[in-house]
């Protein structure tokens, strides 16, 4: 639940939520990622955007350890949430998972009803009572303004849905278990424009509650969503700071030259 411990309770560093220092990423014996120091600030949206294969959205899943699933991926350097770190060797991932979650590329519910989608994580935590799991339910779907679509076919397939409404149901299953820190890898990408635009609407509204990160290809949506935007190349964090600069003045001019479209 929110402010649970990974291996014991750590202050706030300033007001950054996520931290990396010296972050290096491989899979077996190809590089990923190097040397990457990054800040994520609490309850801000920042956007990672960059050309295919740069390793943004390597960077993203290594925030919650979803790269440990891949078979010989390994880091180096320092990851930090709160202050502590993600990659500690008592560290739960499962209870990291749990304080950051993530929203993937492609919709992916469950093969079970749009109730119990959204209940997964509260049955794994052991939450046994009924109507408290029937109230964080119907909170989350609120939260990921699906409720007032769905609330009169709770028991249905999440698979009726469309790929829209799929993607807000996984979002309000990652609200569900209290998250502090919601990861999006490019959450819009395979819907359509109303669909898209109910995303951004969503994260707009949740930001004042959680940290965001969201990796996107598409430029226009972080220049609308984001507060703070991270441009990433071959594997580098080539430059980061206000959205508003990095899209109207960046310093590094493989950040213009990306932004206005001359490679990427």
């Amino acid at each position: 639940m929110r402010g649970g411990p990974l291996e014991q309770s750590a202050p706030m560093s300033g007001n950054l939520k996520i931290e990396t220092k010296g972050f290096s990423a491989f899979y077996g014996k190809t590089q990923a990622l190097r040397n990457v120091n990054f800040s994520v600030p609490e309850k801000k949206i920042t956007a990672m955007i960059g050309p295919s294969g740069c390793g943004k959205s390597t960077f993203l899943r290594s925030l919650n350890r979803m790269n440990d699933f891949i078979p010989g991926f390994r880091m180096e350097g320092s990851a930090l949430l709160d202050g502590e770190e993600i990659y500690g060797a008592a560290v739960n991932p499962v209870l990291l998972r749990q304080r950051v979650g993530m929203v993937f590329q492609k919709p992916n519910p469950f093969q079970m009803s749009i109730f119990e989608n959204v209940a997964y994580g509260l049955r794994i935590q052991g939450v046994k009572s009924s109507s408290l799991v029937s109230d964080i339910v119907e909170k989350s779907l609120r939260a990921a303004a699906l409720w007032d679509e769905v609330k009169d076919r709770l028991k249905g397939s999440a698979f009726a849905l469309s790929g829209g409404q799929q993607q807000r149901l996984c979002i309000a299953r990652a609200l569900a278990v209290e998250p502090e820190v919601i990861l999006l890898d490019e959450p819009a990408s395979a819907l359509d424009p109303i669909s898209t635009a109910r995303i951004e609407e969503l994260m707009q509204d949740l930001k004042d509650r959680y940290t965001i990160a969201i990796v996107t290809h598409n430029m226009q949506q972080a220049a609308r969503v984001s507060d703070y935007t991270a441009f990433f190349l071959d594997g580098t964090l080539v430059e980061v700071g206000e959205t508003t600069k990095i899209f109207t003045n960046p310093d590094d001019s493989r950040t213009e030259d990306y932004i206005t479209g001359r490679f990427g």
